[in-house]
């Protein structure tokens, strides 16, 4: 029994069990007294019992060796505690050991007896030893991460001031690295990365840096290489991928690689700026096939529109942030009685000085930069905030495809509707029909989830994609709102009428509700009418306004 033991005998139980190992050493004759096997627990493959400090300092460091003799000549004066960290070598991997101890001085001043603790770190060690490495590399191809690589670039760019020096950056793609997923797996993919990563180094020379920047990407730094020389360096680059099959566990494979080019002393003043301009550069040589280079050139009409999307961007975070997010309302009528049954939201900002923005003026740089999720929430935030406020409001509301397409936004936004679940039956949301399309089963979840909540669904501009006719059903949605540019000159266009009409029997068959958009005159309204559409919105019903419709 444990209550059976001496105190110095469950101490020593008590150190061994918390991975230590004590040990008494006294300088004077070199002896150490060890509680236990040191070899066995330090795991030190050489059976040896170190019993002096001669033979426990022959296998650790140098310096650690040093730093234990000191302690023995210097003794920290009020006898207080020390701690080392060192290595042993054994002949096999070496071995980390973390000491800590106290000294006792003799009358000499010397330490006359050192007792302390000792425990096998090496686990410790190698985790953090990856950790770092992992801070500056990646890990699938042992490249450098994007962050090390900007770095790098960051020292070349300081390194030409004042003294240009011929480095050029480039950016190299994996063509088609989706493909190659799909046919082969995703193991012969990640194969194929680190074949092209590896080949690109060998071909750039032991002087060049390069790193991986993204999944199927590779950034790599080329010295004396002047602007020039860029093409026939990227042709050396592309061939040394192109040449040869790449074997992986599937089979060989055959990969290409686009690139884009930038010269740093000529076309960038920063880092940040030379990835950019090389990423550019690769966007225009895709656009042009595969196994293609382009050389980053300065185009005042690229850049013009570069600051109008940045300064944009900044107009939708900054009106996020201050709250001038507005919606504007357009009614939507009732075809047979011509009564409002329903507003439409358009999301608009407003400038501090009261000018209003309209969505085409903004929308596509919020869906370019991402921003497009968070105006889709504020929109159902306002939207549900009006339904709260005015009991007989109605409100149909758009979601884009960038939401529709992403589960966690999608979560959320759901979750945010079932919060408000007593005003979701006077709420329609309009998926566009080539959004719902992009992922069938998450939108037919996602359809399925708003209508437990009571609230409607809508495909909006219903006739301009391409498999609507074989997914409309599956989606079971409640209406579909018909495009637009089939409604605009509708009198004057049989090939219209007839599509439209064709729209409708096919909605009608399905039992769904019909929306005819973008109804400008008296004639479209009487024909669409005379088709059998349910509801009618456009210019000629009313244009959006910022005024709240409602009395209530």
């Amino acid at each position: 029994m444990l209550a059976d033991l001496s105190e110095a005998e469950r101490l020593r139980l008590a150190i061994s069990a918390a991975g230590d190992l004590v040990y008494d050493w006294t300088p004077g004759d070199g002896r150490m007294v060890w509680s236990g096997d040191p070899a066995a627990h330090l795991g030190v493959a050489e059976a040896t019992q170190f019993l002096t400090d001669s033979e426990f300092h022959a296998l650790i460091d140098s310096a650690a060796a040093e730093a234990r003799m000191r302690l023995v000549l210097s003794p920290p004066a009020d006898g207080g505690p020390f701690h080392l960290e060192y290595s042993m070598q054994t002949g096999g991997a070496p071995v980390w050991i973390e000491e800590r101890g106290v000294c006792m001085p003799g009358a000499d001043g010397h330490a006359e007896r050192i007792v302390g603790l000792v425990r096998n770190i090496t686990e410790r060690k190698l985790r953090e030893a990856h950790l770092a490495w992992a801070a500056s590399y990646d890990e699938m191809t042992g490249h450098l991460n994007r962050l090390r690589l900007r770095e790098r670039l960051a020292e070349h760019l300081e390194m030409g001031n004042g003294k240009p020096k011929a480095v050029a950056y480039f950016v190299a793609a994996i063509d088609d690295l989706a493909v190659i997923n799909e046919t082969y797996g995703f193991d012969a993919a990640d194969e194929v990365i680190v074949a092209v990563g590896r080949r690109l180094s060998e071909a750039a020379g032991p002087t060049s840096v390069i790193g991986r920047t993204a999944g199927n990407k590779f950034g790599v730094i080329i010295e004396n290489c002047t602007a020039a020389e860029m093409a026939d360096r990227a042709s050396a680059l592309r061939t040394a991928v192109r040449t040869r099959v790449i074997p992986t566990g599937a089979g060989a494979v055959s990969a290409t690689v686009s690139l884009g080019g930038v010269a740093l002393d000529q076309d960038a003043r920063s880092s940040q700026e030379a990835m950019a301009r090389a990423e550019e550069a690769l966007d225009r040589s895709k656009s042009t096939g595969r196994d293609t280079f382009a050389a980053y050139a300065h185009s005042a009409q690229r850049e013009s529109m570069r600051k109008r999307t940045v300064s944009i961007g900044d107009q939708i975070v900054t009106a996020l942030a201050e709250n001038r997010i507005v919606l504007a309302y357009q009614p939507i009528v009732d075809a047979k009685t011509g009564d409002v049954s329903a507003h439409e939201c358009l999301v608009r900002i407003q400038k501090p000085e009261g000018e209003i923005i309209g969505a085409g003026d903004f929308i596509p740089v919020a869906e370019q930069l991402g921003l497009i999720r968070r105006l889709d929430r504020r929109v159902l935030e306002l939207s549900i905030a009006q339904l709260e406020q005015h009991r007989g409001a109605a409100l149909s509301l758009n979601v884009s495809g960038m939401t529709a397409s992403d589960g966690p936004t999608l979560e959320s936004y759901v979750s945010y509707i079932e919060a408000h679940a007593d005003v979701a039956p006077r709420l329609v949301v309009e998926l566009t029909e080539t959004a719902a399309l992009i992922d069938i089963e998450e939108s037919m979840r996602f359809v399925s989830r708003v209508r437990a909540l009571g609230a409607k669904v809508a495909i909006d501009d219903f006739g301009a994609g391409y498999t609507s006719f074989r997914n409309l059903q599956s989606l079971h949605v409640d209406m579909v709102k018909i495009d637009g540019s089939f409604v605009k000159g509708l009198a004057a266009s049989r090939d219209n009428q007839i599509f439209v009409r064709t729209l409708v029997d096919l909605a009608r068959n399905f039992q769904l509700s019909t929306v005819a958009e973008w109804v400008a005159d008296a004639r479209e309204a009487d024909i669409l009418k005379a088709f059998g559409v349910d509801y009618l919105q456009g210019f000629y019903f009313g244009k959006p306004q910022i005024e709240t419709p409602w009395k209530d």
